[in-house]
């Protein structure tokens, strides 16, 4: 099993930047890809970017492509969310999550096997 914790989340303008990480526990952190997913008010929860178990494969949604940053290192059992040029409906709990089993790289929420317990994140106008 592993365990997540999410860091870094708060207030920021419109256009500003936040870092999000991700600390997991145990020894295999680098067995299990691993995923940002976010949920805004009323809004089902969203995938945002995956990472393989090596970090060399990563995927964006297209509303955060280009802006979003997803990196880990497996050394230090983390997993980084980068946010730059935030907008206001960006605005939500972004989660970690994280899966075992052969995918190099999944987007759908029910493949993830481990999630953290949220971090918020509002952009104002």
């Amino acid at each position: 099993q592993v365990q997540l914790v999410e860091s870094g989340g708060g207030l920021v303008q419109a256009e500003g930047s936040l870092r999000l990480s991700c600390a997991a526990s145990g020894h295999t952190f680098s067995s299990y890809g691993m995923g940002w997913f976010r949920q805004a008010p009323g809004k089902e929860r969203e995938w945002v970017a995956a990472i393989s178990r090596s970090g060399s494969i990563t995927y964006y949604a297209d509303s955060v492509k280009g802006r979003f940053t997803i990196s880990r290192d497996n050394a230090k059992n983390t997993v980084s969310l980068q946010m730059n040029s935030l907008k206001p409906e960006d605005t939500a709990v972004y989660y970690c999550a994280a899966y075992e089993g052969r995918r190099v790289v999944t987007t759908t929420a029910t493949n993830y096997d481990y999630w953290g317990q949220g971090t918020q994140v509002t952009v104002s106008s």
